[in-house]
């Protein structure tokens, strides 16, 4: 089929619109379907111009009339709640969305006879680390309901597998970061929880102060590390591992990440030197449950798949985001 039409789920939020973006220059058509709780309707209808269904993924009638009006080919599948203090606080509302969500979309999937989905998962599936880089082989033991919401998610796509045949490309990723080139794209959620925009809306003026939870960490400079991976590689990830399924690829689980951490003191030390302002920076307590390193080994995707990351430095990824944030933020 040429030109194949591509339904991605939550393809109005972040990782969502920049994968849409990659997938158009790619020459893949594509269907959004988003709540727009977190997505953005502007962004999708001004910069990507593509066609958006406002609806939930639990709407199992909604679903199977987009399968019967449409010729889709694949499935590229975000839609979920991703805040992981939220999901310890109202665990119902992720088990509702990200899995039984998620199980009546594979339901309309297998009905309409579309057997090919990328799915995004995440590095929460592994729990605390008991080794660094963390390989996909690693046992996953989540420590909060988010991350056990998308390893039951995992589970069941590699059931599916087994007995329906409908094949799946898993992408375990780690700190999204950065945004769009042009400046077009890039992270805008309310509340915000990720590091480099909350230091960046900081800098802008936009929050007070910066938090630093824990500078007694076993690191090089006492605070925790993370490994940060540019949203413009992660899309190329995804329009690579649609390819792969649509080329009869098998099955597969990939980690997504950098190789390599940064500290939040070289974030902010790194946002500091860009933007060249200055703001407050606490230092506090330590918070529950967060390892002192994550970063992921991306070994397996890179054979595979022959993915690497193109902008694997911190610099790099945290001008695009200030570029986005100036952009989208200016008063």
């Amino acid at each position: 089929m040429e030109n194949p039409t591509i339904l991605i789920t939550g393809g109005a939020g972040y990782i969502g619109t920049h994968t849409v973006l990659a997938l158009q220059e790619a020459g893949y058509s594509v269907l959004i379907l988003d709540n727009l709780v977190y997505g953005h309707r502007d962004l999708v209808e001004k910069v990507l111009k593509a066609e958006l269904i406002c609806g939930n993924i639990c709407d199992r009638p909604l679903l199977d009339q987009i399968f019967a009006q449409r010729s889709i080919e694949a499935v590229i599948h975000f839609a979920a709640y991703t805040y992981v203090n939220e999901s310890v606080s109202d665990p119902l509302k992720y088990y509702q969305t990200n899995v039984l969500g998620s199980l009546t979309l594979l339901e309309a999937m297998l009905q309409a006879e579309v057997n090919k989905i990328v799915f995004s998962s995440t590095c929460a599936t592994y729990g605390i680390p008991q080794q660094i880089p963390i390989p996909e082989e690693h046992p996953q033991n989540p420590i909060n309901p988010y991350g056990a919401t998308k390893l039951m998610v995992e589970k069941i796509l590699l059931d599916f597998d087994r007995a329906y045949q409908l094949r799946s490309v898993c992408f375990r990723y780690f700190n999204a970061a950065g945004a769009d080139k042009l400046g077009r794209l890039g992270e805008d959620r309310t509340p915000e929880t990720h590091l480099i925009p909350l230091v960046l809306l900081t800098a802008l003026g936009k929050r007070e102060k910066v938090f630093i939870f824990g500078t007694d960490y076993d690191t090089p400079d006492g605070t925790c590390i993370r490994d940060y991976i540019h949203v413009i590689d992660l899309a190329h990830a995804h329009v690579l591992g649609l390819n792969y399924l649509l080329q009869g690829g098998e099955t597969e689980i990939f980690n997504l990440g950098n190789g390599n951490g940064f500290s939040v003191q070289q974030v902010i030390d790194t946002v500091i030197n860009i933007t060249k302002r200055s703001f407050p920076v606490v230092k506090t307590e330590r918070r529950t449950g967060d390892p002192p390193i994550l970063v992921g080994n991306y070994e397996k995707v890179q054979r595979v798949l022959g993915w690497k990351p193109a902008y694997s430095k911190l610099e790099e990824m945290i001008e695009d985001a200030w570029r986005w944030h100036q952009r989208r933020h200016s008063d």
